[in-house]
Parts: C-alpha cells; structure tokens; sequence
C-alpha cells in the first residue's frame, strides 16, 4: 500500500511540475496557438511516463490554455484579450462581494491570518521570490475569500481562478507588480478591519481590476510576439 501512495506522490508531483512549464512555454510564446500537444512527444522531452503528462494536459484544458477534443488530442489555446479582461472583471466582482462580506464577518483570528499572509508577500517581493510571492498572494486572497463564510462564492470564485491562474502567475514577473500588490492588499485589509464594507469592496474591485490591465497588456504583447 506505501508504495502505491508513494508512487502516487510521484505522479502528483510530476503533473504539477509539467503544468508549471508548459504553462510557462504556452504564455512565453515557445508553444504557440494551434501547437499540437503529443502525450508522447511531451512524455519523452521531460522523462516521465503518460500519466502526469495525461493529467497535466486536462488540468490546462480546465484552465482555458489548451483546447482537448476526441480523436484530435490536445493543442495549445490562448483567450482574446476581449475575453480575459471579461473573466478578470467578473473575478473583481467575486473578490470585491467578499471582501465586503468578509468585512463584516471576519474573525480576529482570520484577521491576523489575513496580514501575515500579506506581510509573507512583502518579504517575497524583497527577495523578487516570484514563485514564493504568488502562492503567498493566493493565500492572502484565500483568507479573505474564507472570512466571507459564503461557501457558494467560493466555489465559483474557486472555478474562474483556477482559468486564471497562468495569466495571474505571469503578472507577477512584471516590474513592480509585486510590490505594488502588497501596497494594495494593505489598504484592502485596513478596510477589513476597520468594518469598511463599501471601501473593502471598491479597493478589492480596484486591485483586481488593475491586474486586468496588466493581464491585458501581457496579453497583447504576447500575441503580437506570434504574429511577428
């Protein structure tokens, strides 16, 4: 039984590993739309068996990267800006209804809970840790989203991140963007505590909203890097 479980640890890692470079190959432009995905030929390059490469190519088709269709396999898909900035807009109506809730719900505990995670931000983004800053931010947005004790807004809040989470991911190497973030989240958690629901949910809004444009930038540049 211990070495099912430890070889399931091991796809799991696996899977998780080939997500984070393709998704880093699909949004640096090295896989490019309408790129076809051979389980094979990714299972070769990256020395593992089929089945992290199997299960990581359905988790970026659940995130919107890759379109998987029957007896085609798998190629590479990127969102119009038109339709990032669209899914960013409803995320900030999602983040800023909870960071109102939370607002009034919120509980000391959580409160502190809340600030530690954005204080772990500010010491990733002194380091320019990105991959440490992005799981911090998602934790920080995390707490603020379990203060709300709305668990049907979690859950398809929880949906639409997880689509988002490349783009998300990529922001975060943007010049400033992570300090600029932790700025941000502070003025959302002042809100919080202060009981302001209105200023809790126009700063959360806000921040989200930025990301949008930065997300929309990326986005463009990107697609422009294809077309040259």
């Amino acid at each position: 039984m211990s070495e099912v479980i430890e070889s399931e640890r091991e796809t799991r890692l696996s899977a998780d590993g080939l997500i984070r470079l393709l998704e880093d190959d699909i949004l640096n432009s090295v896989l490019k739309p309408g790129d076809r995905l051979d389980e094979q030929s990714l299972a070769r390059r990256f020395e593992v068996s089929r089945t992290p490469v199997r299960e990581a190519l359905r988790h970026l088709a659940s995130s919107g990267l890759i379109d998987i269709r029957k007896n085609q396999g798998a190629t590479v898909k990127r969102l119009t800006t038109a339709e990032l900035i669209e899914m960013f807009q409803v995320m900030a109506e999602y983040e800023g209804l909870s960071a109102r809730l939370s607002a009034r719900r919120m509980t000391t505990a959580e409160i502190a809970e809340m600030r530690n995670w954005n204080e772990e931000c500010r010491v990733r983004a002194d380091k320019e840790d990105h991959d440490g800053f992005y799981a911090a931010n998602n934790m920080f947005h995390e707490a603020i989203f379990h203060g709300s004790r709305n668990e049907f807004l979690q859950e398809e809040s929880r949906k639409l991140r997880n689509r988002l989470n490349a783009y998300r991911r990529h922001i975060t190497t943007q010049p400033r963007r992570m300090q600029k973030s932790v700025i941000e989240h502070g003025r959302i958690a002042d809100a919080i505590v202060a009981g302001d629901e209105d200023t809790a949910h126009s700063l959360m809004r806000q921040h989200v909203d930025l990301l949008a444009g930065t997300a929309a930038d990326v986005l463009l540049a990107l697609e422009s890097e294809t077309t040259e």
